[in-house]
């Protein structure tokens, strides 16, 4: 007997070359919602939030700060390591469109959803199991206020972490 399988909502904005230049805000999330990337401690005034990486943590800002070594147009501006999920601000430059190891069944005209890819695969290979969610979340950027503000927002993700769509309360 064959099942229906539940139609899956595009994730990516139809139509679009998500190679061409420009900046593109990525959410990569955890599946789950598992907090297994860093530790945010400290929420008073005195002791203001910080964001402590744990194991995984750092594997994943290692690969994130590599990227550059396999796409050459592209550049990771800024990103934040958040318990479950990363923020990145990533600029494709005009350039060579889309070198870099590309290994899985997706567009190939995409270079973000390749850079993703390699991200997550670099990163599950030393994990030694698959942490991540399916997709990704986007955002282009479209002006330089929107960037500025995408960077701020960045800035000041971990001292407003319990305020965050992706914080998960913790069970009493």
């Amino acid at each position: 007997m064959m099942h229906d399988l539940p139609k899956r909502k595009p994730t990516r904005l139809h139509g679009y070359d998500y190679s061409s230049p420009g900046v593109y805000f990525v959410t990569v999330c955890t599946k789950g919602r598992r907090e297994l990337l860093s530790k945010i401690v400290g929420t008073g005034v005195l002791d203001g939030p910080k964001n402590f990486l744990t194991s995984y943590g750092e594997i994943a800002h290692k690969h994130l700060v590599g990227m550059s070594d396999f796409y050459d147009n592209v550049k990771i501006d800024k990103f934040i390591i958040m318990p479950n999920h990363i923020h990145l601000l990533i600029h494709i430059h005009e350039g060579k469109r889309g070198n870099g190891p590309s290994w899985t069944p997706v567009p190939t005209n995409s270079l973000i959803v390749r850079l993703i890819s390699t991200f997550k695969r670099f990163c599950n290979k030393e994990y030694g199991e698959n942490i991540w969610q399916r997709s990704f979340h986007d955002h282009i950027i479209r002006n330089e206020q929107d960037y500025l503000k995408i960077w701020n927002y960045i800035d000041t993700n971990a001292d407003k972490w319990e305020q965050d769509c992706f914080y998960v309360k913790e069970k009493e």
